[in-house]
């Protein structure tokens, strides 16, 4: 079967979470689909009638098996990125291009006891780790590394100004 040309298919509408914890150190997981190593930070789709922000706290829950943790800025866009050729029919039964992600910088409130990657009925992490984020575009697919790279530049800010107060 041949998949729509990418070009002509949509961006699935979705956030992401850079979750950090009292160190500055942000999470990331490396996907249990994938053959290759890919660290990834949270991410998800919305559900019909949900709000990003309800978004991004579902996602932590299923993915991590927490929500233990409060907003601290939300990205002043939404970012895209395309999958590459070879999965856009394996993808979201082919329906998608990429995603279309509105990003939220999240402190972390508990202690790593609580992060979970089994408590879903499908998990999709097999480890994780805390990680310096300067060394986030290093460890994360190509497709995906323009947005990490701007998700630093954008959140990086953030969490400087609340070290000086």
């Amino acid at each position: 079967m041949r998949w729509p040309p990418r070009i002509n298919l949509p961006y699935r509408p979705s956030v992401g979470v850079m979750l950090v914890n009292a160190d500055d150190q942000v999470f990331v997981a490396q996907r249990i689909d994938s053959y290759r190593t890919a660290w990834q930070m949270p991410q998800g789709g919305l559900d019909p009638g949900e709000t990003p922000e309800q978004t991004a706290i579902r996602e932590l829950k299923e993915e991590i098996g927490t929500n233990n943790a409060t907003f601290l800025a939300k990205s002043k866009k939404e970012y895209t990125y395309d999958l590459p050729a070879h999965l856009v029919g394996r993808c979201w039964n082919g329906r998608y291009r990429g995603q279309k992600q509105t990003w939220f910088l999240m402190r972390f409130e508990g202690d790593d006891s609580q992060i979970n990657l089994d408590s879903h009925s499908h998990p999709e992490f097999s480890h994780w780790k805390w990680v310096d984020i300067h060394k986030l575009i290093y460890l994360v697919a190509p497709f995906k590394r323009e947005v990490y790279r701007a998700l630093v530049k954008e959140f990086l800010p953030v969490l400087q100004s609340q070290k000086q107060n």
